[in-house]
């Protein structure tokens, strides 16, 4: 006979068996709650251009959505997959990439956007930790419009949207 188990629950009192089950749900620290709101928020449309991040630095990610909401719509994306398949749906007009990331490669996901129609376009900005003189030449072989080395620089990183967007 198959039987639900609750928590909590007690088998039929004539058989002497009692179950109980030990449950805690799986909980976010609330600095991790806070950050992932802030991240998945909408931000009222002010221009109608768009700006994919994609980065598995949430600190990162965290800081430039802030700077950039005011002016663009900004999507936040923290693996390739995940950003390939919010590039498709969103269709941003700047991508902001890092090239560690812990599924593929920035090169990789660079690559897959240009084979898609519609994005092969879409102008990005590289991001990245490593050093600038192995990365900066290949990134701009595979396409990347722009090059920052962590830390960026605000300043010149907004204004290098503004003239990929604008």
């Amino acid at each position: 006979m198959k039987q639900d188990i609750e928590p909590g629950a007690t088998s039929q009192p004539g058989r002497g068996t009692t179950v109980f089950l030990n449950y805690e749900p799986y909980f976010l620290s609330p600095h991790t709650e806070h950050k992932l709101k802030l991240l998945n928020h909408k931000p009222k449309t002010t221009r109608g251009s768009k700006v994919l991040i994609i980065d598995d630095d949430l600190d990162l990610c965290l800081g430039l959505r802030i700077r950039l909401q005011a002016d663009y719509d900004t999507y936040v994306a923290n693996d390739a997959g995940a950003g390939l398949s919010m590039a498709f749906f969103e269709m941003p007009d700047v991508i902001i990439l890092d090239i560690g990331l812990p599924d593929y490669d920035g090169y990789f996901l660079m690559q897959s956007l240009s084979e898609i129609p519609g994005l092969g376009g879409v102008p990005v900005i590289v991001i990245t930790a490593g050093d600038r003189f192995t990365h900066e030449w290949r990134c701009h072989d595979a396409g990347a419009k722009r090059f920052f080395q962590k830390p960026v620089d605000n300043r010149s990183l907004l204004v290098a949207i503004e003239q990929l967007v604008g």
